[in-house]
């Protein structure tokens, strides 16, 4: 049984997946909780989700065309108590080409290396999954601390078009309040993420 279930749909615009749930985020019932991990924060900071979602607000993530799902489904904890046996690439492969989204996005080095087979470097791989290219980003980093190839994911997918900032999500009704205390002079979405990183191209 999946320790998480996935978020997925068809035709989205990304997927991300990590390597496996992580010990605090499968305490919390949550992708991406554990302490100091700034997945959230950056996809905020970046423009592909209007307002900072707390972990549990996780499924409202395919209100933006994002979806979430991990390489290793049935166990949690980090990397170095993973083994072989545990990552399910054809799983992971049968998802890709079932649901179709444009980008699959490895969060960690580790999944998408495990998932390819050779050693990896940030940026976009030569592989693809029938129409869906492939990445290998560090979302749980904080921007700053992400390496200019590793972030290129977010800047080379045509992925800026989120949806207006403060447009009510009904999902949201069922979880936590989000985080707002950004929300006052929020510009939109492709400005902020030129102003995060300056050298992206303007549209």
């Amino acid at each position: 049984m999946s320790v998480l279930k996935d978020v997925l749909a068809t035709n989205f615009r990304v997927v991300f997946c990590g390597t496996a749930v992580g010990a605090a985020s499968a305490r919390r019932r949550a992708y991406y909780a554990g302490p100091g991990n700034a997945f959230w924060p950056t996809l905020f900071q970046v423009g592909l989700i209007p307002i900072r979602f707390e972990p549990e607000q996780y499924k409202c993530i395919t209100e933006y065309g994002l979806g979430l799902t991990d390489l290793a489904k049935t166990v949690s904890g980090s990397d170095r108590v993973l083994s072989r046996q545990h990552f399910d690439g054809d799983g992971l492969r049968a998802k890709m080409r079932y649901y179709s989204p444009k980008v699959l996005a490895f969060t960690s080095k580790r999944a998408a290396e495990e998932f390819v087979g050779r050693p990896v470097e940030y940026g976009q791989l030569e592989d693809m999954i029938g129409s869906t290219q492939l990445f290998v980003h560090s979302l749980g980093l904080a921007p700053a601390a992400i390496p200019a190839a590793g972030r290129s994911v977010l800047l080379s997918t045509q992925l800026r078009n989120t949806r207006p900032p403060g447009q009510v999500i009904s999902c949201l009704h069922n979880h936590r309040t989000l985080d707002r205390s950004s929300d006052a002079g929020i510009v939109p979405s492709h400005e902020r993420l030129h102003a995060s990183f300056p050298w992206s191209p303007a549209l």
